[in-house]
């Protein structure tokens, strides 16, 4: 997992890698130039010119600065379908069809607010129809062109649910790993195919950022819209990737409600039968805002079809372990 240093050689075909809680080894899958991404939520510097009016906004702004990276980021179940950094790379779309989404992330340390750089941030999430690579013989129809409900999610398909609008409280259990509440983990499943779409691995730079180029996610029975997310720390960067360190965070992130209404209208989220958990029904949300991994996102209201961005701040512990297995 690694920015492009130039030492770095990239093997056109890697092994797979199997999951070691001890020591964590991956092989280069990918490239891209690096790119400088906007420090979101970053703080402008004070002017130039000292007065007592600037030395008083100067000081409310450090205020807030500190009380905003105060808290941490809500840690999540890791949920089945996780699969240890299988692709270094920040373009996970692959093929896949969508809404194109920029995600933008800052990894701060929620303590001293300085970023975290050199850190190995995963993200993983569904396709447009709520099916996940790597398990795609797990998931059952959930639209016109296939796919649907991973079998985390209760049994049984509603063929009654208008596609794109709330249709109520879920019936049935919540999925494995999702819990009422949110806590309490689930357990993992290996994948049953070798697909690893809207998957991957990058390296925060030196202002603790990090970009990834994907599709807005569909949904499947029994959970909101979202994104998976992992931080490891104190690992070391080779040539061949990323070894060692420990996980320090892993969540979810959650997009409102009015952008996931106007995701369904756009092909192929439209075409999808399967109900859908409104953000606040979902178990995993803890409906606490930024701090629970709702993002802030930019899109042009009349057509989101042409994409959008989304961007947040984590504010970590990186002297913690958080796998999300015993959540």
């Amino acid at each position: 997992m690694t920015e492009n240093h130039p030492q770095l050689q990239q093997p056109a075909h890697g092994p797979k890698h199997k999951k070691d809680l001890t020591r964590r080894k991956v092989v280069v899958a990918g490239a891209g130039a690096a790119v400088a991404v906007g420090a979101a939520g970053t703080l402008a510097a004070s002017g130039a010119f000292a007065s007592e009016k600037g030395r008083a906004a100067s000081a409310s702004s450090t205020s807030t600065a500190a009380e905003a990276c105060y808290r941490l980021t809500s840690e999540t179940t890791e949920g089945p379908y996780y699969i240890d950094a299988d692709k270094i790379r920040r373009d996970i779309t692959e093929d896949k069809e969508g809404i194109p989404l920029t995600l933008q992330l800052k990894v701060i340390d929620s303590e001293t607010c300085k970023p975290v750089a050199n850190a190995a941030v995963d993200i993983w999430h569904c396709d447009a129809l709520g099916i996940y690579s790597g398990y795609e013989s797990l998931s059952t129809g959930g639209g016109s062109g296939g796919g649907g409900a991973p079998t985390d999610a209760p049994s049984g398909t509603p063929t009654d649910a208008p596609s794109g609008t709330p249709s109520g409280t879920p019936t049935g259990e919540p999925p494995s790993g999702a819990p009422s509440g949110g806590t309490g983990g689930g357990g993992h499943e290996e994948p049953t195919d070798d697909e690893r779409y809207l998957r991957g691995t990058w390296r925060t730079d030196k202002h603790g950022q990090v970009t990834f180029k994907t599709i807005f996610p569909g949904w499947y029975r029994g959970r909101t819209v979202h994104i998976h997310t992992k931080v490891h720390v104190d690992g070391t960067w080779t040539d061949a990737g990323y070894e060692g360190g420990h996980t320090c965070h892993t969540g979810q992130f959650f997009f409102d409600e009015e952008s996931v209404l106007a995701s369904a209208e756009v092909e192929p989220y439209s075409t999808s039968t399967t109900e859908r958990t409104t953000l606040t029904e979902d178990t995993i949300y803890d409906q606490s805002g930024t701090a629970g991994g709702l993002l802030k996102l930019k899109y042009n209201k009349k057509n989101i079809a042409k994409g959008v961005i989304g961007s947040i701040t984590m504010g970590v512990d990186p002297d913690t372990t958080n796998e999300g297995t015993s959540l």
